[in-house]
């Protein structure tokens, strides 16, 4: 059974200038570069003052455990069941899991119906 762990911090997507502000020994803080953008999802108490753009009121989950490479559809399959419902998320893949965030308004929701399809939801 795969489990999912609800994590109890507020995020933001965020565009910044630069990532010298960045607090990078906060708890939770992903960063994206290329060509056209430098992007940022951080604990909304930690958003840069060099933001340009912002996204507010996301909450997350991520799966639980550390995914070895060679699984396949693990993302596709939690989005496909949100997305049935209608509940929009924004990706991230570390090198040990995945991180899935929703608006907070569908936050429960979420959740609820990750657990009627079958994942164990850890407080």
């Amino acid at each position: 059974m795969m489990e999912i762990k609800k994590i109890d911090y507020d995020f933001s997507i965020c565009k910044v200038t630069d990532y010298s502000l960045v607090k990078l020994d906060s708890e939770y803080s992903f960063i994206g570069k290329t060509e056209e953008e430098k992007s940022l999802v951080c604990i909304t108490a930690d958003v840069p003052p060099n933001t340009t753009e912002r996204d507010d009121g996301w909450k997350a989950f991520r799966i639980q455990g550390v995914l070895d490479f060679s699984l396949v559809g693990i993302l596709s399959e939690i989005s496909g069941v949100l997305a049935a419902k209608q509940i929009g998320v924004f990706a991230i893949s570390t090198f040990n899991t995945d991180y899935i965030l929703t608006k907070k308004e569908n936050y429960r929701n979420a959740l609820e119906v990750l657990r009627n399809a079958g994942y164990r939801i850890i407080e």
